[in-house]
């Protein structure tokens, strides 16, 4: 008779091992291996009742489903563990948990957003997939409503900002983009409107606020005709009513801000950091040049024009514009300005036909090169405006400033690319508003991974969701087994569980 045994080594290990009796007492011992923990014991164990069980007939008492067969052990489950914890992880710590009431449907669809971008139906397959238990397609269908409706938006903003640890003066940054759909219908939200990738198709305008870091506070969406400038007042509106701000300095590029938007921001009592357009050669640049004849412009130069207010302009604050030459920005400038001089010059010759060129002047059939603007854009080549209406600003904080926009212009590549933004998979707008909020809290979660850990998401997901965590039935006994982690994601585990403070 053949028993199964476990004994203590000397190393303090366990061994199993298969002892043969016989009937005048003597035995022979199998020793199979010896572990240091349970789940290593039981699949011993298991190992040595197929052993005993050789090539012995067996009643079908139930044992084959155990996976004492004989056969392979049956995986009961397999999950990418240790990436879904660190994506539910953040996405708990940054609030929206308790900003949703827990709402599971919204966290999983938010999960399957960063593991693998798709449409909601096929989002069921991602979450199968990463071993969750994803909810059915008619619940989620149920559910997209709420999460299109502004309270939702509101919460998930308002879990950001206290994430972001605004107070009463904080720093926004502001930028635009378009996100259009393959139709020719247009339906009042999906409008054709200005692209910047050139496209004609019908389209929507989406808005995006960040703090100084990149990190996402709040996202509108516009009609796809309606102009840039005109959406960012009523975002900023929308975004200090809600989190009771009296102070918000907003730094935004000259493509968002017209006339209006300045006056209007200073109507609210708010600051701002603009990018400017320089329609003509400002007085300090004159001058610079009238005193410094055939001079090289220094690199880095600034110059700067103070805008006091006067007694006509008592509704605004005291504002100063900086100018900022770089010669590596002039080489650009002039580089295409010899360009589209030689094409107006062979235009005017009658070389190639007449195209949209703005230093090719038209007088009936009378053609010309503009040489008065070729000489007002080499001479503002390199030089870039910013203006404020902070108190006592300097510089190198206003320029230094500005230049964070590259942050918020990395959140929308992030949104376009890694999280597939572009909602090609709805068409009514409370199903698109829905998505979009799907993507906001996604890109507030894969913003926090990367800080933390310093890789990009793509890289992450893509390293972490091959080690798995199966569990194994071996007769009676459940056994847990996963890959071994390498050292380079164990540690960006432990640096997003663990944020350095």
């Amino acid at each position: 008779m053949a028993y199964v045994r476990t004994v203590k080594t000397a190393s303090g290990a366990t061994a199993v091992q298969i002892v043969h009796s016989s009937r005048r007492g003597s035995r022979s011992i199998e020793h199979l291996g010896s572990a240091h923990d349970k789940a290593a014991i039981e699949a011993l164990k298991a190992v040595a009742a197929q052993r005993i069980l050789g090539d012995q007939g067996e009643l079908d008492l139930g044992f084959g489903a155990a996976g004492v067969s004989g056969g392979p052990l049956p995986i009961t489950s397999s999950k990418m563990a240790h990436l879904c914890e660190a994506l539910s992880g953040v996405y708990r710590e940054l609030g929206f948990a308790r900003a949703t009431g827990g709402d599971q449907v919204f966290e999983e669809l938010v999960i399957a957003r960063i593991l693998e971008p798709t449409s909601k139906l096929d989002s069921l397959r991602v979450l199968a997939e990463a071993g969750l238990a994803p909810m059915s397609y008619p619940t989620l269908n149920r559910r997209l409503p709420m999460f299109a409706e502004p309270v939702w938006r509101q919460k998930l903003a308002a879990a950001c900002a206290a994430y972001a640890g605004l107070d009463s003066a904080t720093l926004v940054l502001y930028d635009v983009t378009t996100l259009y759909f393959e139709t020719d219908k247009a339906d009042g939200f999906r409008e054709p409107g200005f692209s910047k990738e050139r496209r004609l198709e019908p389209q929507i305008t989406v808005g995006l606020l960040t703090d100084a870091s990149g990190f996402p506070l709040m996202v509108e969406a516009f009609e796809g005709n309606k102009a840039e400038t005109l959406t960012l007042m009523p975002t900023l509106r929308a975004f200090m009513t809600a989190h009771q701000l009296t102070n918000v300095t907003v730094v935004a590029d000259a493509g968002m801000i017209s006339a209006d938007n300045k006056t209007a921001i200073e109507d609210a009592g708010l600051s701002f950091i603009l990018g400017e357009k320089i329609p003509t050669v400002p007085y300090v640049i004159s001058k610079w040049h009238n005193n410094n004849p055939g001079r090289e412009i220094p690199d880095g130069l600034v110059l700067t024009q103070p805008w006091p207010a006067t007694s006509k302009t008592r509704h605004r604050r005291n504002q100063v514009v900086y100018y900022q030459y770089k010669a590596d920005r002039a080489r650009r400038s002039l580089r295409g300005i010899d360009e589209q001089i030689a094409k107006a010059q062979k235009a005017v010759e009658g070389k190639i036909p007449v195209k949209r060129n703005r230093f090719v002047t038209l007088k009936g059939a009378a053609k010309s090169v503009n040489r008065d603007l070729e000489t007002k854009a080499r001479t503002l080549a390199g030089w870039k405006a910013y203006a404020t209406n902070i108190d006592s600003p300097t510089v190198d904080f206003v320029i230094g400033t500005y230049h964070e926009l590259w942050r918020i212009e990395k959140s929308f590549r992030m949104s376009k690319s890694d999280l597939a933004a572009r909602p090609i998979f709805h068409r009514k707008e409370d199903s698109i508003r829905a998505h979009l909020a799907v993507v906001f809290a996604a890109l507030a979660v894969t913003r926090i991974i990367e800080a933390r850990t310093g890789w990009s998401i793509k890289k992450f997901v893509t390293t972490a969701r091959r080690y798995r965590t199966i569990t194994v039935q071996a007769g009676e006994h459940t056994i847990t087994a996963a890959d071994p982690i390498p050292d380079d994601l164990n540690e960006a585990l432990r640096a997003i569980r663990e944020p350095a403070h």
